[in-house]
This record gives C-alpha cells, structure tokens and sequence, in this order.
C-alpha cells in the first residue's frame, strides 16, 4: 500500500503502482497515461503522407497525455499544414478514453539542424558548424548525399608587407562529422 498527499489530500493506492516518480516518489498508474502511442504514430505517418514535402523532427510523448509533434518542410511549413496535422491526429483519436494535449509546431529558429532535408532550405544562409576539431561559420552553398559546403570571406595578414587582405574560403564538411549546425539569425 502507498500513501500519497498531495497539497492536504491523502490518496491511499493498493496494486495500482507503476515505475514511473515523481519528485523522487512512486506515482500510482492511474496519474499516468495509457494513451496508445502506436496509434498516434500511424496517424502522424498518414498525415506527413499526404504531403511530401513535409517531413518528421521530433515527436515526443510527456508525461499527463501530452503530445508534443515537430515538422518542418522542403519549403518551411505553412499553419494551415500544422493546423491540418493536429486535425487528423486529434480527430482520430478516441477522448473518451484518452485524454491528451496535442501540440503540432515547427522547429525553433534556434533550435539546431537535426535532420540533413533541413540543410536544403537553409541554402545560402549563414550556418555556424561545429564539428569535433573546428567551429565554421558561412554561407551554405551546396548539399550533398555526403556533405555540406560553406563559403566565408575572412581577413588574414598580407604574406609581404603590414596590413590585411580578404581572402575567400571554402570548406567541405562531411554531415558524419557535424555535431552541430545551426542558422544564425542576422537582422
């Protein structure tokens, strides 16, 4: 038997234990939520398929029936695409024995690059790159199977004589080696 209060409230639960805690405690399985995460999935899929040109970030289930989905696009993503996939997903699923939060969003703008289909809209922006050796930051200029391509103008000391000369870089980066690539924000 497990005792729980909760702000004056005293809830006494046999048998209804699970592993999940709270603030260090055992939380009786009737706070937490049975929601079918499959099915959730299933529907995501059938909503990003029937537009190609969407594409899956993140989904996260949280704790309370809490459904966090993140999609971006080709081309950005519209509301009207958001607004579309929280229809199908929420209109699908059965209230009267689920209760859940759903929340259909698009990445941050200072969230990093996780998915290398983000790289092809983000052409000719301004990325800072850090890889395990080296941080870069350039325009992105090309995208391959392989890597990304970035362009910057740095200046350097003259090889004869005092003062500075701008100089073209270009560097080719493997997507294996990125471990972060965001787009900076320059207003």
């Amino acid at each position: 038997m497990i005792f729980v209060s909760i702000k004056g409230f005293a809830i006494f639960a046999a048998k209804f234990t699970t592993n999940m805690s709270w603030r260090g405690q055992i939380v009786p399985s009737f706070y937490t939520s049975q929601m079918d995460q499959n099915k959730v999935k299933t529907l995501l899929s059938e909503a990003l398929a029937e537009n190609e040109a969407l594409f899956l970030i993140d989904l996260n289930f949280g704790t309370e029936g809490s459904i966090k989905i993140i999609v971006d696009g080709d081309a950005g993503v519209p509301l009207s695409e958001c607004i579309r996939i929280s229809r199908h997903v929420e209109h699908n699923m059965d209230r009267e024995n689920e209760d859940f939060s759903l929340e259909v969003t698009t990445p941050n703008i200072t969230d990093p690059i996780t998915d290398p289909r983000q790289y092809k809209k983000n052409i000719n922006r301004t990325l800072k790159v850090k890889t395990a050796e080296q941080n870069f930051e350039g325009k992105l200029i090309e995208l391959t199977d392989q890597g990304i391509t970035l362009f910057w103008k740095t200046r350097e000391p003259k090889p004869i004589g005092k003062g500075k000369v701008t100089v073209e870089k270009q560097q080719t980066i493997p997507l294996s080696e990125i471990r972060e690539a965001k787009v900076k924000i320059i207003f």
